[in-house]
């Protein structure tokens, strides 16, 4: 079997120490080694450079591509698989080799991914976003055109009632689901909700925990309202995702039950600049993406500094695929120190999503995902332009 040894550089393991001088060794799609002055087979010349666990963003929508309605009308159904493979290309070229998509994706794409039919991060899939009547999934415009386009790899996602509930929540394991994706509070995108109005009842979330903890499953939230984070919290769901408008008490339920905050910064600030960019947006949507950011970066500030758990995610689907790690420098900005950053983007949100002993770390005997960067590798705004190979699984799929 080749040892594929990456020498003379530096590494970042994502343990949270510090940038050291070492070689890695690759061996059948693993870490064989780290260390200094190893020897092998083949020989990279990596100096000058430093080796990154394979980046993380826990929260995608691949089939997804920009906001703009009437734009996406006009497209064939089937079209969104065609932008699913170049979004995960795009995805891959930020150093980025694994995913978890957050509604959008179905079972088709994941498996076209891992046959290597198409080029992409490793996903997770929630397949279907659960909203209650008149939430943030809710497809029903005031015309009375309702845009759902349930097919048979994604089941519909509007559920109202316990056992409606418990009866979804099983179709979407049914449908190959990682993990189940839930709006416990209204959102920026959906036209008849707010994002400070708690969605779904306390009977009906417990249901659906209940459902996807028997099928080993984790729950994910999008929680941006004060009272849809807590009941989210109470319900025992794994992550808050967005979390805009966290309280003290809402921080101090996260730490007391291990919540964790994928906080996408980036996604009302995309909003925001493809208005800018002339599309048009549902009315009060951009109102309500202006009427976030400043709640939303004092929110992530404050659970940095209460110690919440944090991993990497973008929201990318609302902003452009392949702008990903634009989401670094809002969290450094936001109080994370650059180490922390690359820890939430790797090891940390690995462990979220469950596959920790896999990858997230440059770790001997852990799948051999790692991202060679040239110069500073906390230099945030220059990463990506920065980065000269990735490795998937060992195999060399950038650079």
């Amino acid at each position: 079997m080749t040892r594929t040894v990456l020498h003379g550089g530096q590494i970042f393991d994502g343990g949270g120490g510090p940038i050291a001088r070492g070689d890695l060794v690759i061996e059948d799609g693993r870490i064989a080694d780290v260390g200094v002055g190893l020897d092998g087979d083949e020989h990279v010349d990596v100096s000058g450079c430093t080796l990154l666990p394979g980046l993380f963003d826990c929260h995608v929508h691949v089939t997804m591509s920009g906001i703009d309605l009437l734009q996406a009308l006009q497209k064939p159904f089937s079209y969104q698989f065609y932008e699913a493979a170049r979004n995960l290309a795009a995805t891959l070229d930020c150093g980025i080799t694994t995913v978890r998509d957050a509604g959008g994706a179905d079972l088709g794409v994941q498996r076209a991914v891992e046959d290597g039919l198409i080029d992409g991060p490793r996903m997770r899939i929630a397949i279907t976003i659960l909203s209650q009547t008149a939430g943030h999934g809710d497809p029903w415009f005031p015309s009375g055109v309702v845009l759902d386009a349930p097919h048979p790899g994604q089941p519909s996602g509007v559920v109202d009632g316990p056992e409606e509930m418990r009866k979804r929540v099983r179709e979407i394991i049914r449908a190959g689901a990682n993990v189940i994706k839930v709006c416990t509070s209204g959102g920026v995108l959906s036209l008849g909700d707010s994002p400070m109005h708690a969605h779904f009842r306390p009977d009906e979330l417990a249901v659906l925990v209940a459902e996807a903890t028997a099928a080993g499953l984790p729950v994910m939230a999008h929680a941006q309202a004060t009272d849809g984070i807590k009941a989210a919290i109470r319900a025992g769901i794994r992550s808050i995702e967005h979390g805009v408008y966290l309280d003290d008490e809402a921080i101090a339920m996260m730490l007391d039950a291990g919540t964790w905050l994928v906080p996408t910064l980036s996604a009302p600030a995309s909003v925001i600049e493809a208005a800018k960019n002339g599309v048009q947006l549902p009315d009060g949507v951009l109102a309500k993406a202006e009427a976030v950011v400043e709640a939303h970066n004092a929110s992530f500030a404050a659970a940095v500094a209460a110690g919440v758990k944090v991993a990497m995610g973008t929201d990318s689907g609302v902003g452009p695929h392949g702008s990903n790690l634009g989401e670094l420098a809002l969290m450094a900005a936001g109080g994370m120190t650059p180490a922390d950053v690359l820890v939430a983007s790797t090891r940390s949100a690995a462990e979220l999503l469950g596959v920790q002993g896999e990858c997230g770390t440059l770790t001997p005997g852990k799948r051999a995902d790692v991202v060679v960067v040239a110069g500073d590798p906390f230099d945030f705004a220059s990463l990506k332009g920065n980065i000269r190979a990735v490795y998937s699984g060992g195999r060399r799929v950038r650079g």
